[in-house]
């Protein structure tokens, strides 16, 4: 059920209703805008092409901002790009974020990346992050490349078996010696050998790489070249023909929701380390 027309909640009202200044849910986003800004300077700086997409997308589009019950951010890249901005990125950041892959956390077995704040702890609904080195507040980075959808298709239960490993676990320890394995071996022969197929069969489909279990297909015409967009005050990279992109992953994405049916789906709860100033203030209810 979508929200009438001519109830339409102003950007004011909305942001008191869902996620006034001070609440936990605005530090929350405060502390993505952070890290996503930092992001957008390491890009800048190397030449890196990133953009916003999905519902930060379309935060950007219909809110100029978070959409105000939203408690996460998504970047995406083409392969190429993440793997540079991969390189770049750990020496740009300040000590208090770092770079969450499977090369620097072991447990970590998905195959895109996060950037982490180090000050605050995150918990999920999942119980995947229980075993993650990193468990701060994050940004998801995730990679897109070209290839041919059946080959996505044949790879994605491959490391999807990994979660029903891990939620099925008795022994998690066991389960992530298993986990762990599975990983390598994708990320060293199954999936550069998928790859190959694609490259030599010119796989030309534009989805999330080998190793995330799910997919979405974009096509590059609509991606670039990027331009910007207003997101929270600060000039972000978004793709060339945002709109069309939207509307045909959600239709009518400029008419709000139901509002009495929505809400952040990523955390469960989130602390904030104690400044060195004294205790963090009690915060209001979001």
């Amino acid at each position: 059920m979508m929200q009438p027309a001519t109830t339409r909640p102003t950007a004011d009202e909305l942001r008191a209703r869902f996620n006034p200044e001070g609440s936990l849910l605005r530090r929350h986003q405060m502390k993505m805008l952070e890290m996503v800004t930092l992001l957008d300077r390491v890009c800048r700086k190397h030449g890196i092409r990133y953009f916003l997409y999905g519902g930060t997308l379309l935060g950007a589009l219909r809110h100029n901002g978070f959409i105000p019950w939203d408690d996460d951010l998504d970047v995406g890249l083409l392969r190429d790009d993440y793997n540079r901005l991969m390189k770049v990125l750990p020496a740009e950041l300040p000590a208090n974020m770092s770079l969450q892959t499977n090369d620097s956390d072991p447990n970590y077995f998905y195959f895109f990346a996060k950037l982490r704040d180090r000050d605050s702890i995150l918990e999920e609904p999942s119980p995947y992050d229980q075993v993650f080195r990193e468990r701060g507040i994050y940004i998801d980075i995730f990679p897109f490349e070209r290839q041919t959808l059946w080959t996505h298709l044949l790879a994605e239960p491959l490391q999807a078996h990994c979660f029903k490993i891990f939620r099925t676990a008795q022994n998690r320890q066991r389960a992530m010696r298993r986990i762990r394995l599975i990983t390598w071996f994708n990320r060293h022969i199954t999936f550069p050998l998928l790859r190959f197929v694609s490259r030599i069969t010119f796989g030309r489909t534009l989805t999330y790489s080998y190793g995330i279990p799910f997919h979405i297909i974009y096509d590059e015409r609509d991606i670039f070249p990027l331009t910007t967009h207003d997101f929270e005050g600060v000039q972000l990279s978004v793709p060339r023909d945002a709109d069309h992109m939207l509307r045909s992953q959600f239709g009518d994405y400029m008419q709000l929701p139901d509002l009495e049916k929505v809400g952040g789906d990523h955390v469960v709860n989130l602390t904030f380390r104690p400044s060195p100033d004294g205790p963090e203030p009690e915060l209001p209810d979001c």
